[in-house]
């Protein structure tokens, strides 16, 4: 059986933070706020795996009333969502992902993003793909405020 997620997120520009995004550090003068290190792509990529598993979203799994998830690198919640997966015998075929934002450019690092992803996935780079875009100044993202993030994940169940 196959199964199809959806994800989304997104957070607010803060002073004093790394960025992280896709698990890879961009330099930039500020950070997101979230209680974990506010990775808007791989919180939207552990929504739509959770969704697509019926199993809910990251705020249910990890929340941020949670002293345990506070500062966590998202990769480790990336993982524990595939250990999830596994419990239910399914795994990932592929994951297509966009970034909005209008600043900063992230065209010089969704290489890395791509690579990373699909190690932690365990599935091949060509089976993930991830992309930008602006909003051409519209909205919160467009105005650089923040970053949101969508994802699309197909999964098969044995």
């Amino acid at each position: 059986m196959i199964r199809i997620g959806c994800g989304y997120d997104a957070h607010r520009f803060a002073p004093d933070r790394p960025l992280v995004v896709g698990g890879v550090e961009i330099p930039y003068e500020l950070g997101l706020l979230a209680h974990s290190d506010g990775d808007v792509l791989i919180h939207a990529l552990c929504d739509a795996l959770l969704g697509a598993a019926g199993l809910g979203d990251i705020g249910r799994h990890f929340p941020d009333s949670s002293a345990e998830y506070a500062g966590i690198d998202s990769r480790v919640l990336l993982r524990r969502v595939l250990e999830e997966l596994r419990k239910r015998a399914c795994g990932v075929v592929n994951v297509d992902a966009t970034l909005i934002a209008q600043k900063p450019k992230f065209a010089p690092y969704i290489d890395s993003m791509t690579a990373i992803l699909a190690a932690d996935l365990g599935i091949p780079i060509d089976r993930v793909n991830v992309k930008a875009t602006t909003t051409e100044g519209m909205g919160f993202t467009g105005r650089a405020e923040g970053i949101a993030a969508y994802a699309v994940v197909l999964i098969h169940q044995d």
